[in-house]
């Protein structure tokens, strides 16, 4: 599915989705209860999907109520066999390590993209807790089987902290204490946004500077309901366009919050933009002069997209750190970011772990998603101070994280483009 999103202002006011990184590590704390927990803030996704029809794999009955969703825990009677994780990278890092607390042989697997992302930093972590894991030369389906002894072990998490999080959900429900040492870490951020989201639902981890992290078990979860917080990946989008196009409102934010793309305002900020915060919940974003700005995106590399729609609308270099971190996401992103910025005239060098983008004028034309969400999301972004309409293609990839996408985002654009494409 292709869409052409035309040069506009963008103003008004929208209500972000909830945060689907809180929403999947919710279902899959729910899933392990011994009790029916409520969760507040639902909104469908492919990623979200995933994570229910994991859980219902993993005995968990689930009724969706609108904005609501009811998980009915019964993992420990479950007989699992198969979990099947779409594309979703976090699902398959984070439900590996609590179905491996069965004995019996279960086979992960997944579609798409995910079936080239590497999993052996799960075989590594799960081999030291002496589980046996096959896998196709690292890569999905895995079979993983054998009793789970909790002990101390130590991961490498310079590639990702999904592993970890899926650690820390798991152990605490393991039959006794372990520990894991943990190097490099990166996505630091994510890994405190599952250490609040534990202790919302009444488990507790201990840890030392991010790099030793202390797990009794038996525990058991003690909340029967959790509220999901909104969006920040999601709103970065809607932040950029307002910043380089007009004025926005959004609601639904967390001023406090933990999630690591809340780091779009420091850059914003050091481009020049002009941000108010309503209350604890509700920001507004109005453009102004814009000009190139350095940023270290190690943490929260899901934020370049956004962040390359926003420098190429500064004047000057605009220097973005940590590209390392995008080789393995839905696309190579650094190299679909660079090609689709490139094809609308937008100079983009990869210099060793930064992206340096030329602010310049955007022209019009047709790009690639890469069946990437947040390469579709850059585009129409782009879109609004191109010379005219820009095309994308493959923009269904939105699905995967933010369905409802375009329907927001058509829904700020204002005064929009009515020439003709040259």
């Amino acid at each position: 599915m292709n869409r052409i999103i035309s040069p506009a202002t963008f103003s008004g006011s929208l209500k972000v989705p909830p945060s689907k990184s809180y929403l999947q590590r919710a279902i899959a704390i729910a899933a392990m209860a011994n009790h029916a927990v409520e969760i507040d803030g639902y909104a469908p996704s492919n990623d979200v999907d995933a994570a229910i029809a994991i859980a219902k794999n993993m005995g968990s009955e689930i009724e969706i109520h609108q904005q609501k969703i009811i998980v009915k825990g019964n993992f420990n009677a479950a007989n699992i066999s198969a979990i099947h994780c779409g594309e979703a990278g976090l699902s398959a890092r984070m439900f590996a390590p609590i179905v491996a607390l069965k004995e019996e042989k279960v086979i992960i697997t997944g579609e798409g993209s995910l079936l080239h992302r590497p999993m052996h930093m799960i075989i590594a972590a799960l081999q030291q807790l002496g589980k046996t894991v096959n896998s196709n030369n690292g890569l999905l389906p895995l079979e993983i089987s054998g009793k789970l002894i909790p002990q101390k072990i130590k991961i490498d998490a310079s590639e990702s902290s999904q592993l970890l999080t899926g650690l820390l959900i798991a152990l605490p429900f393991s039959k006794s204490n372990s520990e894991i040492e943990v190097t490099q870490l990166k996505s630091i951020p994510y890994i405190q946004m599952t250490l609040d989201i534990l202790q919302q639902f009444g488990i507790n981890i201990q840890h030392t500077n991010y790099r030793n992290f202390f797990i009794e078990g038996n525990q058991k979860v003690q909340s029967n309901n959790y509220t999901v917080e909104g969006d920040w990946s999601g709103a970065a989008f809607h932040l950029v366009a307002a910043a380089i196009a007009g004025n926005a409102e959004l609601e639904g934010l967390n001023k406090n919050s933990a999630q690591a793309d809340k780091a779009i305002l420091e850059a914003l900020k050091n481009a020049g933009a002009k941000i108010n915060w309503i209350s604890n919940t509700s920001i507004k974003t109005e453009k102004e002069k814009l000009n190139a700005f350095d940023f270290d995106a190690t943490h929260c590399p899901d934020l370049f997209p956004p962040l390359a729609a926003l420098a190429a609308n500064c004047n000057g270099i605009s220097k973005i750190k940590g590209i390392h971190r995008l080789l393995h996401k839905e696309s190579n992103r650094a190299l679909s970011i660079q090609s689709e910025l490139q094809k609308l005239g937008i100079n983009v060098e990869l210099k060793n772990d930064e992206m340096w983008i030329y602010g310049g004028k955007i022209s019009e034309g047709k790009i690639y998603s890469h069946k990437d969400h947040r390469i579709a999301m850059m585009g129409a972004v782009l879109a609004l101070n191109a010379a005219a309409p820009i095309e994308i293609e493959a923009a269904e990839a939105v699905q995967k994280s933010y369905p409802t996408f375009f329907e927001d985002f058509n829904t700020c654009q204002k005064n929009r483009y009515k020439g003709i494409s040259r």
